[in-house]
């Protein structure tokens, strides 16, 4: 070796881990990549990621969907207007005395029904019949007063004539005698004022009708001044109702109403199911109410069964039109998108057809369908959610009535149900 050649030094540990290691590496990618690729070219297609996406493959999609259908009627077609309502007497009298006096007599019972005329209560008269009894004394005077009057003036004339008296004594009898005149009327007046608040001592009913809970009990003092009176009478054959209507709603109302034909009206309890009794339009309010955009209408009943009473809500229901040969659906069929209103129509070969509809008025679950459907064509009105354009469907209900399912529908469903089984 030469004095200058340098030894050859033996490789430090270092530098060899920084020269393996980025072999090693891309040696673990190799495999890994091949051990992925080994894999995924042997994994069998389990239908988990067919083309219909869903958990069981594209084949269920297949399989009719199970709806309940509907024939399309055409018949008359009632078209009502519902409002709210309060029940209104005709008339509500409080009967108050017209005298003052002891309540010696109360003649009726609570909730009973009076007629016109009946007696309901009485005040002590004999105060009254002394003052009547006075007035009957002071007329009797005058008109004995008057008639000796009468005799002197005529018997003035006699003697004029035969010109034995002066001219102004007749004259001044004459007068005497329209005094006296005059005093018996008073009495008279007087008289008849005594018999009227005689007469005032009994209470009877101004109306006929239902009294209500009595406001005083007998042996009381009454005045002519009271506010509650004796007890408050309300009519209740016939009765109103006051009710409203939305005023978009009010120049049909009106155009029935010129017609001159009555309109008929059904009250309805407070959950309107259960019909309280039936009546007539009696009259429209003349203006709209501004600050609830309603009108006001009052209709009549003659409430023979005593259904309704004074100031109870009830649900109104105005017959407005009948509708003659209209196409109707039940509201279920109806199926709503962003361009409109539509339906499902099933044809004969069990396929479904969406067709869109224009809709009329709906009354309960009836709907007028007014073109584009026509009658005993059959509808979807369940099921319809599962549904496109020309699916297969298998009927399950048709009418409210169960219908068997197909065998075609039942082979598919139970080839469905194998591979299901299988997967799991």
């Amino acid at each position: 070796m030469s004095q200058h050649q340098r030894p050859e030094l033996p490789p430090s540990p270092t530098r060899r881990r920084s020269y393996a290691l980025p072999g090693t590496l891309m040696a673990l990618a190799i495999t890994a990549a091949g051990f992925y690729f080994q894999h995924s070219a042997a994994a069998p297609d389990d239908g988990k990621f067919k083309r219909g996406g869903g958990k069981f493959g594209h084949d269920d999609f297949d399989a009719p969907s199970a709806v309940a259908i509907e024939t399309v009627s055409k018949t008359d077609f009632p078209v009502y207007l519902n409002g709210l309502g309060t029940v209104t007497a005709l008339r509500t009298v409080t009967v108050k005395p017209r005298v003052d006096g002891e309540l010696v007599k109360v003649a009726f019972s609570e909730g009973q029904m009076v007629k016109e005329g009946d007696l309901l209560a009485e005040i002590d008269p004999r105060p009254f019949q002394v003052q009547l009894q006075q007035a009957e004394g002071q007329l009797l005077r005058d008109e004995a007063m008057l008639k000796n009057a009468e005799l002197d003036h005529a018997r003035y004339q006699t003697l004029l004539e035969q010109d034995s008296i002066a001219a102004q004594q007749t004259v001044t009898q004459e007068s005497q005698v329209k005094q006296y005149r005059g005093s018996v009327e008073m009495d008279k007046a007087q008289v008849n004022n005594a018999k009227l608040q005689l007469s005032y001592t009994r209470l009877t009913a101004p109306i006929a009708g239902q009294v209500g809970l009595r406001q005083i009990d007998q042996g009381n003092m009454v005045h002519a001044s009271d506010a509650n009176g004796v007890v408050v009478i309300t009519q209740l054959q016939p009765i109103s109702v006051v009710f409203t209507l939305p005023e978009d709603k009010v120049q049909a109302v009106i155009q029935r109403w010129r017609s001159n034909e009555p309109v008929n009206i059904a009250a309805y309890d407070r959950a309107g199911k259960t019909k309280l009794a039936e009546g007539k339009l009696l009259a429209l309010d003349n203006q709209i109410d501004s600050s609830t955009g309603t009108l006001k209408l009052k209709a009549q009943f003659d409430n023979k069964e005593r259904s309704l009473f004074a100031n109870q809500f009830v649900n109104i229901q105005m017959h407005l039109d009948t509708l003659h040969g209209v196409t109707q659906v039940s509201s279920a069929a109806i199926q709503h998108d962003t361009q409109g209103a539509f339906v499902y129509v099933v044809s004969p070969e069990k396929t479904v057809q969406m067709r869109r509809v224009s809709l009329g008025p709906t009354e309960a679950d009836k709907v007028v369908v007014l073109d584009n459907l026509a009658a005993n064509e059959t509808v979807v009105v369940d099921g319809a959610d599962r549904l496109r354009e020309g699916a297969q469907v298998d009927i399950a209900e048709k009418d409210g009535q169960a219908v068997a399912a197909s065998p075609e529908a039942l082979s598919k469903t139970e080839g469905q149900f194998r591979k299901r089984g299988r997967r799991s």
